[in-house]
């Protein structure tokens, strides 16, 4: 145990390669018992104390955040980096929500249990949210995962919990008010990771969270008003569907569907080809990646897929930190006009993690985003996969993670959130993520590491407090840039 980040994932585990897949070699994976498990974790907080994850203050050789972003800029498509700027210029928060690179940095320098697991990698609170399981019914976890990787657990967590002390300052929310909530959301990792060290391999699995159930128990907590607030809002998510998004982003032209341009921030293909580009064969071409992609999915998902006909691609703004990397929108009609299909084809680079916890087992990093977010959600979009793509318009060679565009999503708006609501709504986020960890790393040991005493969920609130001040000045950082002229921002889209 040290406060370095290594590289190799606990156990030894090697990755072979198998048709683009990379597999543990399930001889190395040691099997400890509990008692040693519990050993590991007491091991390493003797080596590194909970109180030790209190502390961040700025290395000297800090880089310059506004560098970092810059560097993500080169690899972006550059007539959307402004839009990118704008986003984040918005508050501290929105700022926040597109640095992850920043914060990954000054994460690598601080202490570690050098117990690890799979990260989120940007585990901000508007990364959480509902969606609909296949069976669909209404789930809450996180749902981005372009930055996921093996790595240690605490950094998810600080990324957190900072992301609801930065949030509850933007809301004005008192000194005591904004540690409760950081604390709540500590001791809901906490205690919940304690569960799961008591829970059978395929519990710890099987564990998700139901809104129905959450309904009901925070129906005694909320006033009605607040409470039907709430309900209308997971009506609006259960709205959300290929069917809702056809209705916004399409409409008939000469008895086809066509995606309606809104540029810059929805594009069709057409308008996007070089001179010369024939669209005829630009749609062959994006039908046979289609077909590839479909090898990513289980065969029954296949089937499905089949059923579907292609019509049309788009280029869509999506996100914060993801505004000007390469997203797409795939409209594909089934039985009829009335049974459309919304696919996003997302670009994936380099996790912003990777450079300071090492490279990915996976050659493809849709193929990275894909597998570890299967592995932390409890249920996954049915068309997840994955794709390497020569670029239509650049020649470019990129790897693609797909999934449907919209399927009941909802996020929490923050902004809206009074200070008991959002504490509760960090005990949901923090009980998702000590699940995900769960199943992906010991914890038990992890269990062991965190005690029962509130030294951790202490620490935690004192780091959050210290970060929350160092993105502030980040942010004053960039705005000062913006003012200068040094940066492009457009802002209101």
């Amino acid at each position: 145990m040290s406060d370095k980040v290594k590289p190799k994932n606990d156990g030894g585990s090697e990755p072979i390669s198998e048709r683009g897949r990379a597999y543990p070699s399930i001889s190395k994976v040691p099997h400890l018992t509990v008692e040693e498990r519990i050993a590991r974790g007491k091991a390493a907080r003797a080596e590194v104390p909970r109180s030790a994850h209190g502390v961040f203050e700025p290395a000297a050789t800090r880089s310059d955040p506004i560098a970092l972003l810059h560097e993500q800029d080169q690899t972006r498509v550059q007539d959307l980096v402004p839009i990118r700027y704008g986003r984040m210029l918005v508050s501290p928060f929105t700022f926040y929500r597109g640095a992850a690179l920043v914060m990954a940095a000054d994460l690598a320098a601080t202490p570690t249990s050098g117990l690890r697991v799979q990260l989120c990698g940007d585990a901000h609170l508007s990364n959480f949210g509902v969606f609909a399981s296949p069976e669909r019914r209404l789930m809450f976890d996180a749902n981005d995962f372009d930055e996921t990787t093996p790595g240690p657990w605490e950094w998810d967590v600080k990324r957190l919990a900072a992301s609801f002390d930065i949030a509850a300052r933007n809301n004005g929310y008192t000194d005591a008010e904004r540690r409760e909530i950081v604390l709540t959301c500590a001791r809901g990792y906490r205690t919940a990771m304690a569960t799961f060290a008591t829970m059978s391999s395929l519990q710890v699995w099987y564990a998700h969270l139901n809104i129905e159930e959450q309904l009901k128990r925070l129906a005694a907590k909320l006033d009605p008003t607040r409470f039907k607030a709430l309900k209308k809002n997971l009506a609006k998510a259960r709205a959300r569907d290929s069917v809702q998004a056809f209705t916004k982003l399409t409409r008939k032209d000469g008895g086809e569907p066509r995606i309606v341009s809104d540029p810059p921030l929805i594009v069709p293909m057409e308008e996007l080809l070089p001179e010369g580009k024939d669209l005829d064969q630009v749609t062959d071409e994006l039908m046979g990646v289609i077909r590839s992609y479909r090898k990513t999915l289980e065969t029954d998902r296949r089937h499905l897929l089949e059923e579907y006909r292609f019509v049309q691609i788009a280029r869509k703004v999506v996100g914060v930190g993801s505004v000007g990397t390469r997203s797409w929108i795939i409209l594909l009609l089934g039985r009829d006009g009335g049974d459309p299909l919304f696919l996003q084809a997302k670009e994936a680079g380099e996790s912003v993690l990777e450079r300071f916890v090492g490279k990915s087992a996976f050659t493809n990093h849709g193929q990275r985003v894909v597998a570890g977010q299967r592995l932390m959600q409890a249920n996954s979009d049915i068309f997840l996969g994955w794709q390497r793509v020569t670029g239509i318009t650049d020649g470019v060679s990129r790897d693609f993670y797909i999934r449907q565009l919209k399927d009941m999503k909802g996020s929490a708006d923050a902004e809206a959130m009074i200070p008991s609501g959002m504490a509760q709504y960090s005990r949901l986020c923090a009980w998702t993520l000590a699940r995900a960890h769960a199943r992906s790393g010991d914890r038990i040991a992890i269990a062991s590491y965190l005690g029962k005493s509130d030294v951790f969920d202490r620490a935690i609130a004192d780091f959050s407090a210290c970060y929350a001040e160092q993105n502030e000045r980040d942010y004053q950082v960039l705005t000062a840039a913006v003012k200068k002229g040094a940066i492009e921002v457009e802002t209101g889209l």
